[in-house]
């Protein structure tokens, strides 16, 4: 793969810049630079704002509405949208769902369920882990009966991401407890406004509310809400879960956060010295770097894979691996440039009696709750030893 931009590449990043720098609200920059919480209205606003645009579902084919677009000029749109801190696209109806409608489900479904990605009408989460069933995902226990022209589901869901927040949530069920694990599992989508559907926080490390627990009892879900065909959902899942990891890797934010360490690092002073300049410090800096490099080109090959047709293979879980413990460097190295100051903002973190003002480099604010969110990204959308697993397997023909 040529990894040189052409001219028409270099232009159309500079046509992506401008209009982000005409249309991006400021108030929205902020937050985001700052990593302060994003409200669910303020990511609907910037959604509908890339959606007039055209280019919200840029990731998508063009016969069902998306630009179109090859694998370089989603990455440059990536990058930039990174670059200059425009809130995320939420990955879970427009990224993660949608492929799997595109290739597995009705007519009908893809034709009510896209658009109502598109301008805001479904706010989509995701159903896949249970107590107990996490990494070994095949195990879960949520049941899907069928009854009549309808599917009586009982269970529970964990780490359900911004659940709160949701209409609808794609569900893995279990239809059958014939044969292997994986053969009884079906996908199933469910109006979270249903009747025996119960939403709980579950508080993070970093005291956010950003993931749940879900429980089903006898929630009644219309047949026709089922993907694809039944005991068949372990196929859609795995297929999703390609994209998922893809997403996750997150090069363009890493760059974004990389070049704020740099300049972070180039301001605070050790022993007289910029904080840069320190041997140790450097040469952690230097290596996340190349790591990020390398992992750029992976996803280029991984999107040049997706334009063909297929389905992301290894390479994602080589990007989840990479991505994950790339963030998690940065932030750590973040931390370690602040000091005393990523710590709480309270004054017992400072010096004996003082009584001050807590000051924190700009942007910096929400520092330490950065780093401990930070330590579930290499656990959640498949555990680093899970995708070693998956790597390993290919490499020796498993």
């Amino acid at each position: 793969m040529d990894l040189n931009f052409s001219q028409e590449e270099q232009d159309f990043r500079t046509e992506v810049r401008d209009w982000i720098a005409a249309n991006l609200p400021a108030e929205l920059a902020t937050k985001v630079r700052n990593d302060a919480p994003m409200g669910k209205q303020e990511i609907l606003d910037w959604q509908l704002i890339l959606h007039e645009k055209g280019w919200l579902t840029y990731m998508w084919p063009a016969e069902f509405g998306g630009t179109g677009w090859g694998p370089v000029k989603q990455f440059i749109f990536e990058d930039e949208m990174a670059r200059a801190c425009c809130p995320r696209i939420l990955p879970f109806g427009l990224k993660m769902l949608a492929p799997v409608l595109m290739k597995f489900g009705t007519k009908e479904q893809q034709d009510h369920y896209l658009p109502r990605m598109c301008d805001g009408t479904d706010w989509w989460c995701q159903g896949y882990s249970e107590p107990g069933s996490g990494s070994d995902l095949a195990s879960l226990k949520t049941a899907a009966v069928r009854d009549g022209d309808h599917y009586i589901v009982n269970g529970q869901k964990t780490w359900t991401t911004l659940g709160q927040h949701a209409d609808w949530i794609f569900n893995l069920v279990r239809t059958s407890s014939e044969g292997k694990q994986q053969e009884g599992i079906s996908f199933l989508l469910v109006d979270m406004k249903s009747p025996g559907i119960e939403v709980r926080p579950i508080r993070t490390i970093d005291g956010g509310h950003e993931v749940n627990e879900v429980f089903f009892t006898d929630v009644k879900v219309p047949a026709s809400n089922l993907v694809g065909e039944e005991n068949m959902g372990w196929t859609y899942a795995k297929y999703l879960l390609t994209h998922e990891r893809t997403n996750i890797a997150g090069v363009g934010k890493s760059y974004q956060e990389l070049d704020r360490l740099r300049d972070l690092a180039a301001k605070q002073k050790r022993n007289g010295k910029p904080l840069s300049e320190d041997p140790l410090f450097a040469a952690r800096l230097a290596k996340v770097e190349i790591d990020l490099m390398n992992m750029e080109v992976t996803n280029l090959r991984v999107l040049s894979a997706a334009e063909s047709g297929g389905a992301p293979g290894t390479e994602s879980s080589m990007l989840k691996l990479l991505g994950t413990e790339i963030e998690q460097e940065i932030t750590d190295l973040t931390r370690r440039a602040l000091g005393r100051s990523a710590q709480a903002l309270t004054p017992e973190v400072d010096e004996p009696g003082y009584n001050g003002p807590h000051v924190t480099p700009e942007g910096f604010n929400n520092a330490s709750g950065v780093y401990f969110n930070h330590r579930k990204t290499t656990i959640y959308g498949g555990s680093s030893e899970i995708q070693k697993n998956i790597i390993t397997k290919m490499i020796v023909g498993l």
